[in-house]
């Protein structure tokens, strides 16, 4: 037996809206007004939308309790477990003792904590999110700045913000895929539409990032290096999104704006070094205490984290572990047992796939770090049993949050919410940006948004006569600027920065941004849609775009190379560590 979701439950869209809406202002109201803890508040929400769900929308009960279940298995695998292995690794590194090297080598190529947060938040971030994606980034990011004694709120609030302009292309272009599947429009035209769009944004990210740590007046003084960072990432990313396509714009500008800045610093530096008002003299550079095989080494986690993650990026590697181990099964009494607007049945199918999730990446990653900082597996072992009781609350925070979101989906909340913002005629492509923010606050994922909404919002673009690529590609982009205040990313970066019971400091501290961003994009993407339409690619479809499998080579020669890739850096380490 199947249950229709009844989208307009009390028979007028706009009262059924306001209605809807409800569970995200308790977020809101939670998190801004109340100020109460991450897990409170998600857990709190949650049991709003249910009987929201149950009530209103008259959703069978079993139907909500297996909904509930299902995001919470979700919540934990893969996003907890991507979180995990994250802070796994850093607090293997800080063990060790390695990060103190690394505080200093950090010194040699900058002291500037503006500078440092541009290198790590923005252009390593960016990096991350282009190969695992998830939480990884901010995780990861936002664990290297706390741990080079960054203040704690800025470390994760600039890490959040940082990490909107790569979302779209996150997880080698799986966002950009997904729309082109679920809308129809070929890939690459999707691909080039955002790629027109969030390079404007990428170029000023560097400047704002160092404006909300500095203010203006000292960020002009390192305006030259933030117009080559963020010069760099705008240029690389269009560059590759409209010539190559989804699946490299993030790894080639992250990778590319770290060399340039790196290689402008050899030869620039500030006239003065700014680093927090409370914060202790700078360190001294490495070359006068570190040798270089002690540099390396401390870098050491970060560098096989870059090569597996790279490798698990690989679609072939990917296609070969989850031949190897991917289970997956229908979630019993929901799968299909859901029947949506157009009279589709929602599949709920989980995949557990512990082989090729990025979670697994990071874990290895972190385990044959294990011997080269100098730890035993053992005294791994016990860092991994510190590191889960340091999560416990974040957990529960985000299994919490993902059953919020799988109920307002399965529900048709988050549907009615949608159709009002369709109705809005000529005005639509001004909000096409808001409903992709919508999707990624609720679900936490720039792909599940355009999972959501790109069919919706391509209709709507041809029944208005606009170029429905514009609003597709404007969900992807709105999206981005969801995740810095979705309740998801909010506890991964809260885990990752010791901020555990601070979410909502941390959620006021990046929803203006947030606001301002998006109003920037809706106003954009309506001038797209009218007045500049020159900028909206030729529908003419593309054949083929280039991949990082076009090598051609099968998934399990990716992994061998990889082992031979590591074990030959090991061995140098071991061996060059020796002779000094």
């Amino acid at each position: 037996m199947t249950w229709i979701q009844p989208v307009d439950p009390l028979h007028n869209l706009t009262l059924s809206a306001l209605v809807a809406i409800m569970p995200v202002l308790v977020v809101f109201w939670a998190l801004i007004i109340k100020k109460s803890k991450g897990y409170k508040a998600s857990l709190m929400a949650c049991a709003v939308a249910i009987v929201l769900a149950i009530v209103v929308y008259e959703m069978p009960v079993k139907l909500a309790v297996l909904s509930v279940a299902n995001g919470a298995l979700y919540g934990f695998f893969p996003i907890c477990w991507i979180v995990i292995s994250a802070v796994f690794l850093f607090n293997l590194t800080v063990k060790a003792g390695q990060f103190e090297v690394i505080k200093h080598s950090m010194a040699s190529i900058t002291a500037d904590r503006r500078l440092q947060a541009i290198l790590i938040a923005f252009s390593f971030g960016a990096f991350l999110e282009g190969t695992a994606g998830f939480g990884a980034p901010v995780a990861i990011s936002a664990a290297m700045l706390v741990g080079l004694e960054f203040d704690a709120m800025y470390a994760t609030g600039l890490c959040l913000l940082a990490n909107t302009v790569p979302v779209a292309f996150g997880s080698v272009g799986i966002p950009v895929a997904v729309a082109s599947q679920v809308s129809g429009l070929p890939e690459m035209e999707i691909s080039q539409m955002i790629g027109r769009t969030l390079p404007v944004l990428s170029l000023i990210t560097p400047l704002y990032l160092v404006m909300i740590m500095a203010g203006f007046k000292k960020s002009m003084e390192v305006l030259p290096a933030i117009l080559v960072s963020g010069g760099s990432f705008a240029v690389l990313q269009f560059v590759t999104s409209n010539f190559l396509g989804p699946a490299l714009p993030d790894i080639v500008a992250g990778i590319g704006s770290i060399i340039c800045l790196v290689v402008f610093l050899k030869f620039w530096k500030p006239k003065n070094i700014w680093r927090f008002a409370n914060e202790k003299s700078p360190l001294k550079l490495v070359k006068e205490d570190y040798t270089f095989n002690e540099v390396i080494t401390a870098w050491s986690p970060f560098l096989l984290l870059t090569v597996v993650i790279l490798t698990w990026g690989l679609p072939p590697v990917k296609e070969f572990l989850n031949a190897k181990s991917q289970l997956q099964f229908n979630f019993p009494g929901l799968h299909n047992a859901i029947v949506d607007l157009s009279g589709k049945p929602l599949a709920h199918i989980f995949k557990f796939n512990y082989l090729s999730a990025a979670g697994t990446a990071v874990l290895i990653s972190a385990l044959v770090a294990v011997p080269v900082i100098g730890l035993s597996y053992r005294q791994a072992l016990t860092v991994f049993g510190e590191t889960m009781k340091q999560l416990k609350f974040p957990i529960i925070t985000i299994m919490s949050v993902l059953s919020f979101a799988y109920v307002l989906n399965d529900s048709g909340i988050t549907t009615t919410i949608a159709l009002l913002l369709a109705n809005t005629g000529p005005l639509f492509p001004f909000f096409a940006p808001v409903l992709g923010w919508l999707g990624v606050f609720i679900t936490g994922s720039d792909t599940a948004s355009t999972a959501l909404f790109a069919k919706l919002q391509y209709v709507t673009a041809t029944q208005i006569g606009v170029a429905p690529v514009v609003t597709v590609a404007a969900n992807c982009s709105g999206g981005v600027v969801g995740k810095m205040i979705s309740p998801q990313s909010i506890a991964v970066a809260a885990a990752a920065g010791g901020l555990v019971g601070k979410e909502s400091a941390l959620f006021r501290f990046t929803l203006k941004h947030s606001f301002f961003i998006l109003l920037f994009l809706c106003f954009f993407v309506l001038g797209q849609a009218y007045w500049f339409t020159w900028i909206i690619p030729k529908s003419a479809p593309v054949a083929h775009t280039l991949s990082v499998a076009d090598a051609g080579l099968p998934g399990y020669s990716w992994l061998i190379l990889t082992a031979v890739v590591i074990a030959i850096f090991v061995a140098s380490l071991k061996l060059t560590g020796k002779k000094a």
